[in-house]
């Protein structure tokens, strides 16, 4: 696993300090009325502090630090916790949409509910019971995310209002693609920009601007977060299809199995002769180990891999031409510049 930069590991400990805190709080609040209710934000709390690299935070602060706020302060911390609980609500419930068994080498939010149904020799069906609860489970992070941004001024909350519905329709435009099937570059593309990019680099740095009273900054930011942000998602794309699972957390070509409507996919189907589209056309989740290796071969034979990995050298460099626009301020600039690196070369 590629190392984070200390910009990026110093936000990560202050932001999950600051989560294990307001989870203690909440479970000691809510085990009052039910001591049933102690399970589902403990799940989210193990969920939160079981993984995740907190780029999102990591983020937020940069913005914040860019717009003139004070890196040592926690006047940000609040919207950091806000994206990541947010990140959360994401995960459970994408998890939940792609029947994902595991994620961080771990069972699955519904996973665990079904085991516990089964466990407890409960009532219904285990599998409704378990995709249910993890629902609720995902909607509690975020209602919690959203009680982090009670305070936020008014740039602030409109930022955040933009990130959440973009989150929303990205993944009603992810999910509609894969029952689709055969989703084009650009359609992908457009997928990726409103559920990834957005939501991941771009509106937390402006949130984190937001914050601090800069919202002038706000088109400089995309400047440099939108072409970084669909860099981070192609870098995905190929981790999800041939990403190692000990680093990945999801076994091997996860997305070739959810037929996820990726760009690396949609290239390799413009470029496939008759009988490598019959191959491509395998994606699913009845696909066999050897089918999937039949599919990443045809992903590098129709040079699927080696054009994404052409297009996030450009964009990278695209993202790290746009921070010139931005004011330099206690580092940000190198700060940023550190993250783009990691986001575009990590390997989980």
């Amino acid at each position: 696993m590629n190392a984070a930069p200390w910009q990026l590991s110093e936000i990560a400990q202050r932001t999950s300090a600051a989560l294990d805190a307001i989870f203690a709080t909440e479970i000691e609040t809510w085990s009052n009325l039910d001591p049933s209710i102690e399970m589902p934000l403990s799940d989210l709390a193990g969920f939160i502090s079981g993984g995740g690299k907190r780029i999102r935070p990591a983020y937020c602060h940069w913005g914040f630090v860019t717009g003139g706020g004070d890196p040592s302060g926690d006047d940000a911390l609040a919207a950091c916790c806000a994206v990541e609980m947010l990140q959360t609500f994401a995960l459970v419930h994408d998890d939940v949409m792609d029947g994902s068994p595991t994620r961080r080498g771990r069972p699955t939010v519904w996973a665990q509910y079904i085991e516990r149904h089964r466990a407890g020799a409960w009532q219904g069906e285990a599998r409704r019971f378990g995709e249910a609860a993890a629902i609720l489970v995902g909607d509690i992070a975020m209602v919690m995310a959203d009680r982090q941004m009670s305070a936020a001024t008014e740039d602030a909350r409109r930022v955040w209002d933009m990130l959440r519905t973009e989150l929303n329709f990205g993944q009603y435009l992810d999910v509609l693609g894969t029952a689709r099937g055969n989703v084009s570059v650009e359609g992908a593309r457009t997928i990726m920009q409103n559920k990834t990019a957005g939501y991941t680099i771009v509106r937390p740095l402006q949130l984190g601007a937001a914050v601090a009273g800069a919202p002038d900054l706000h088109p400089w930011l995309e400047a440099h977060g939108m072409p970084l942000g669909v860099a981070f998602q192609l870098r995905d794309d190929m981790l999800g299809a041939f990403g190692d699972e000990a680093k990945t957390g999801k076994p091997v070509g996860d997305d070739l199995r959810e037929a996820k409507p990726t760009v690396l996919l949609a290239r390799a189907r413009a470029s496939a002769s008759t009988g490598q589209l019959e191959v491509l056309d395998r994606v699913g989740p009845n696909v066999t180990d050897d089918e999937v290796a039949a599919i990443q071969q045809v992903m590098i034979d129709t040079g699927a891999i080696d054009a994404c990995e052409r297009e996030i050298e450009a964009l990278l460099e695209q993202a790290t031409a746009a921070l010139d626009r931005l004011p330099d301020v206690n580092g940000s600039r190198d700060a940023l510049a550190a993250l783009a690196d990691f986001v575009v070369s990590r390997d989980g």
